[in-house]
């Protein structure tokens, strides 16, 4: 171990040491920013960037253990992204498989896929699906983790934050259709909670607190409905050099603030 390595592990453990607990987010919404333009910066190609991008996500995960984190969710391809070159995406789907894998088998994680599977390539839509079923067990069986349960892990692959909301609505009406009822009947009842049953990530909590790495400052349509009270947090750093210490900084400027919904 270098001298600049030892220091590192020095400050992480100092920062680590101050974090109240008490005031760790129970959901934490990662957008996954910055594989390609780190892979520029460091001379490899985008396919290299977006590796390792997935390989830091074990990381990732290990330190939200070593806290009270229950829920995380990773954005891992939005609806966007398919307009991305064949060269590129392909590469991409088949990293993103073996990552949702390699979550599934690790034992540690619910797997829970979020977006529409009818965009996505049978494959992908099927690792996505055994992903889920093999890992429905984990941390008991509630949608929401309990405590001492394992953290939920909300893949977010063919994502986007107004298509939620329009599957949601869809999904909504087609309900109630089944039901019988009438659309005046419907529009007595419909409400916020009425909405968020029907979204991807219905019995979870909402994210407390949303990382985006890069140092891009937007939220670019990740999960819109669900981050209305979420606090933000935007990191300079590309996704594959996030590190422990960047992690913690996130969650102790996170318990530094005083949440105020409504106001």
């Amino acid at each position: 171990m270098n001298f600049r390595d030892l220091v590192y592990r020095l400050y992480a453990r100092r920062v680590g040491g101050r974090l109240d607990h008490d005031q760790v987010p129970k959901h934490i919404g990662v957008i996954l920013d910055g594989n390609r333009r780190w892979a520029k910066a460091s001379g490899g190609s985008a396919v290299q960037g977006h590796q390792a991008g997935a390989d830091k996500i074990s990381e990732l995960l290990g330190w939200c253990s070593e806290t009270d984190v229950e829920v995380v969710t990773l954005w891992m391809l939005s609806t966007d992204n398919f307009d991305r070159p064949e060269h590129e995406l392909k590469p991409l789907l088949g990293i993103i498989e073996n990552t949702v894998r390699n979550l599934a088998s690790d034992g540690r994680w619910r797997v829970h896929h979020v977006g529409t599977l009818d965009l996505l390539p049978a494959e992908t839509q099927t690792v996505l699906k055994e992903a889920e079923e093999s890992t429905a067990g984990i941390g008991g069986t509630s949608q929401a983790a309990g405590p001492g349960g394992g953290i939920i892990v909300n893949v977010a692959v063919g994502y986007g934050g107004r298509q939620e909301i329009a599957d949601a609505v869809r999904s909504l009406l087609l309900e109630h259709s089944e039901k019988g009822t009438s659309f005046e009947e419907l529009a007595e009842v419909v409400s916020t909670d009425l909405i968020s049953e029907h979204l991807y990530t219905r019995g979870q909590p909402d994210p407390d607190l949303v990382i985006r790495t890069s140092g891009e400052q937007r939220l670019s349509g990740f999960m819109l409905w669900q981050s209305a009270h979420s606090e933000y947090y935007f990191c300079e750093v590309f996704w594959p050099a996030f590190r422990k210490v960047d992690f913690l900084r996130a969650l102790r400027d996170y318990a530094a603030r005083h949440r105020r919904y409504g106001a």
